[in-house]
């Protein structure tokens, strides 16, 4: 055992052997932070770090050995002990490893239909039953778990792969606390179940998109991306989201080119935890119609009888044509003709240098943006300060 000094007080790392390697960790660690320390890797069907074990499913059993006893334990609620050897792929473990995945097979729908794997790439489940050798067709096929009848637009619940981990609700009570689903009923005919009538947008579901994340089969999905994508074309690409100013980490999904849905980044500082927009509509106003596509200038409204002075506006341009095919109108009946860069940012300087002339540059206020990065909205305030001449810059750095 090694005693190492910190800032706060001494800590006390383990010396722990897994499978014949030596590895490190701190007390009070579980053998599962061991084996992942030594580089190896065991099925953790039910077990989120985020809301700690639960040793429910007991894939991550491993032979441990402390002073010549041996011992079978679940990997991801055992301390470890200075000492211990652990063995996480003997022949026995495998073996037992593929029964009980075998037997959880038989509680799904058939693996060739599962909507994660299909869509977005191999669930948990599923990549351990390859890597196992499990058979979906070994024992005789249980009862399966009905599929909720519930329309909401977010998140598809196809319980007829669901293998009873509760890491959604353990997630949803525990994690996120809103307490949106539960567990009924027991053995086989348990199930997860929403208040009040099995119906997200009826329940204090949030959808915050977490027991999805936390789902390992393809019993909990993304609705505005199951089965529109391909899982062997699908690409993954690191980013922020750009909705607010918190910054939640999260991985855009891409197929062809075309942005198709999101993921969380659980590396990230916000481990993995999005609001509704970040998880579910942070990505698709790429490709609204509604989206600016080149500058508009206000001339005037449908309301008035004459034109009215200039103003930039912010409207694409592409629909609700009025007059001429370069000529627009929203919803507000302000008309809009579309123009080039030079003449909008002409007449913006102009409107400026006209405002401050008349009132002082203190009559000018500068929004900063959350979705830009930090050197854009250094150049913002600048621009405030040094161009304009005002102190008057806030920033909209909110939910």
């Amino acid at each position: 055992m090694v005693t190492t000094a910190g800032p706060a007080r001494a800590m006390k790392v383990l010396n722990v052997t897994v499978n014949g390697i030596a590895t490190g960790c701190a007390e009070g660690a579980r053998v599962l932070d061991a084996v992942k320390s030594a580089g190896f890797r065991v099925p953790t069907l039910c077990f989120d770090e985020r809301v700690g074990p639960k040793g429910t499913c007991r894939a991550c059993l491993v032979e441990v050995e402390v002073d010549g006893r041996k011992q079978t334990v679940a990997a991801c609620t055992w301390n470890a002990q200075e000492g211990m050897s652990v063995a996480t792929h003997t022949q026995e473990v495998r073996e037992y490893r593929q029964t009980l995945l075998e037997l959880l097979l038989s509680e799904t729908a058939s693996p060739a239909g599962c909507p994660r794997c299909n869509s977005f790439g191999k669930c948990e489940l599923h990549a351990a039953c390859e890597e196992y050798g499990a058979k979906w067709d070994r024992f005789r096929p249980l009862k399966r778990r009905e599929k909720a009848d519930d329309p909401n637009p977010f998140i598809q619940r196809d319980y007829d792969y669901c293998i009873a981990c509760y890491r959604c609700t353990n997630i949803c009570n525990e994690w996120e606390q809103a307490a949106a689903i539960t567990v009924d009923g027991r053995g086989q005919g348990s199930k997860v179940h929403s208040f009040f009538n099995n119906k997200l947008l009826e329940s204090p579901c949030t959808f915050c998109g977490q027991c999805i994340n936390t789902c390992p089969t393809g019993a909990l999905t993304d609705r505005k991306v199951v089965w529109k994508t391909d899982a062997a074309k699908v690409k993954r690409t690191k980013t922020i989201c750009p909705y607010c100013g918190v910054g939640c980490g999260i991985h855009l999904l891409s197929q062809d080119g075309q942005v198709a849905g999101v993921e969380p980044d659980f590396t990230a500082p916000s481990r993995g935890s999005l609001c509704v927009k970040g998880q579910f509509a942070s990505w698709e106003f790429v490709r609204s119609e509604e989206r600016l596509k080149y500058p508009l200038i206000r001339t005037g409204s449908v309301r008035e009888r004459g034109p009215a002075p200039h103003s930039v506006g912010a409207h694409n341009g592409s629909s609700r044509t009025s007059g001429t095919a370069d000529a627009s109108s929203n919803a507000a009946g302000a008309v809009f003709r579309r123009a080039t860069w030079d003449e909008a940012l002409d007449l913006i300087a102009s409107k400026f240098k006209a405002i401050m002339a008349s009132d002082g540059p203190d009559a000018i206020t500068c929004w900063a943006s959350a979705r830009a990065v930090n050197e854009a909205n250094y150049l913002m305030q600048k621009f405030a300060r040094v161009a304009v001449g005002t102190n008057n810059i806030d920033n909209c750095s909110r939910t």
